[in-house]
């Protein structure tokens, strides 16, 4: 018997109990659809990811420091860390407990330099300010950052620099703080002049100033640190984009010279001082991987710790195939329990047919042939299951994925749920498979018949 009318015969069985096989196939189909929807949600947090790392990283850029921390992407160590007194750095983690920082120093900076591999190292400043305002207005906290010209914040207001750092004494101010400070609007901000407020930290915990507070007849209690204002004028009004790595307030960007004098101010006479947590480093042809893992390699024999971008979004895309696997479970679980009842339905159609089961035998179909046609009927519920599933998370995917968007805040041009043709297809096809494998056993009994005793049957 030909394979074609085996498919058409086979598709003729079904449709003659149509009310069995659809509840069968929409079985098929519950499992079909989460499974449509999980890899949909899996591409679209993948390709978010992806512009997630872009827009912040530079892909041809390290970042180096002296302390394992930096290169860490996984999970907390549970080991404990030998204190180090060469160490003077101190932090605090999540948990209250003290961290020990290895910081980098001015002779790994020229160490780095030095190397022919390294285009370029640009520091990290870490900015302490106390608080922003203008004349008139009320004080407010901020943080403070050297503007990354890898970075490409969305702007309000203002243009971005066409190439390079901004200017010095001018400030990119997040679109928080234009009503706050009292401006009308954010092109009203543009030009005019804020203040940020510095500390400098006592020195050894202040000891020197006491006694010299003392000396003086002054209350000690009443000491307090030196501070600067520094004045600067806005050349741009920054918004939050949908690809920023920022936990709560944007930080108020500045120039590179600016945050080093702000930076050296508040940590002058502190083990901080001219130290930083870590650095940048622009690798020479950086843009090939292969130049990135030579770099790194060579980083790491001189005991630097590394981190790239290509390692930070495969740390981030770790966690978003593990989470499409947990929910893809339950996808495979429903597909499993479907299985069961693809085989009690072709049992239960064996059954109804034996005489015909017998009559095909008596007029010379083949075992392999009688085999083939029940498992095609299977194969059939598998592919409508699929078509099914698959259809429907279409018809709710793609309606619903605007709102979807919006209500996580992906920004513009960014998906949740991205629907890929060859995935679906993939998917239909391997349901189809499954249906084809979960009706062998009731084939087979079909194929095994005596055809004498199955004419004899009522």
């Amino acid at each position: 018997m030909r394979i074609q009318d085996t498919i058409r015969r086979s598709g003729r069985s079904l449709r003659s109990a149509k009310l069995r096989t659809v509840l069968t196939s929409l079985a098929i189909a519950v499992g079909g659809f989460t499974l449509t929807i999980t890899l949909a949600a899996g591409n679209g947090i993948r390709e978010y990811t992806d512009r997630l790392v872009t827009s912040n990283f530079d892909s041809s850029e390290l970042i180096v420091g002296r302390d394992k921390e930096v290169s860490n992407t996984g999970a907390p160590s549970t080991e404990p860390k030998e204190y180090d007194e060469s160490v003077t750095s101190m932090a605090i983690g999540g948990d209250g407990s003290s961290l020990q920082i290895k910081q980098v120093t001015p002779e790994d900076i020229t160490e780095l330099k030095s190397l022919p591999y390294i285009e370029e190292v640009r520091e990290n400043y870490q900015l302490a300010a106390r608080y922003i305002t203008r004349e008139g207005q009320k004080r407010f906290t901020l943080s403070a950052t050297a503007y990354n010209p890898a970075q490409k914040p969305e702007l309000a207001a203002g243009t971005l620099p066409k190439t390079g750092d901004i200017a010095d004494n001018q400030v990119m101010l997040p679109e928080g703080y234009v009503k706050a400070l009292g401006f009308k609007s954010d092109k009203d901000a543009l030009g005019k002049k804020i203040s940020i407020n510095i500390q400098k930290p006592f020195v050894d915990g202040g000891g020197e100033q006491v006694l010299a507070a003392i000396r003086n007849g002054v209350d000690p209690r009443t000491l307090q640190p030196e501070s600067q204002m520094r004045t600067f004028t806005i050349a741009a009004i920054t918004k939050k984009a949908a690809t920023s790595i920022n936990f709560g307030t944007l930080p108020v960007l500045v120039s590179t010279n600016d945050a080093k004098q702000m930076y050296d101010y508040t940590t002058e006479g502190t083990p901080s001082y001219d130290k930083y947590t870590y650095v940048y480093v622009r690798v020479k042809d950086g843009e090939k991987q292969a130049s990135i893992d030579a770099a790194q390699a060579d980083l790491k024999a001189k005991k630097y710790f590394t981190m790239s971008s290509k390692e930070i979004q495969q740390s981030i895309t770790q966690i978003v195939n593990i989470l499409q696997a947990l929910v893809g479970v339950f996808g495979l679980i429903t597909v499993i329990a479907s299985v069961f009842g693809i085989v009690n339905t072709q049992y239960i159609s064996v059954l109804e047919r034996i005489r015909e089961i017998g009559l095909m035998k008596a007029l010379g179909m083949r075992k392999r042939d009688l085999r083939r046609l029940f498992m095609l009927e299977a194969g059939w519920i598998g592919f409508l299951g699929g078509a099914i599933g698959s259809a429907g998370a279409l018809l709710v995917g793609i309606p619903l994925n605007p709102w979807i968007t919006k209500k996580l805040d992906l920004g513009e041009g960014n998906s949740l749920l991205i629907f890929r043709p060859s995935q679906i297809a993939a998917l239909i096809v391997g349901l189809m498979i499954v249906a084809i494998l979960a009706g062998y056993l009731p084939a087979r009994k079909a194929a095994k018949m005596d055809p004498i005793e199955a004419l004899r049957t009522e």
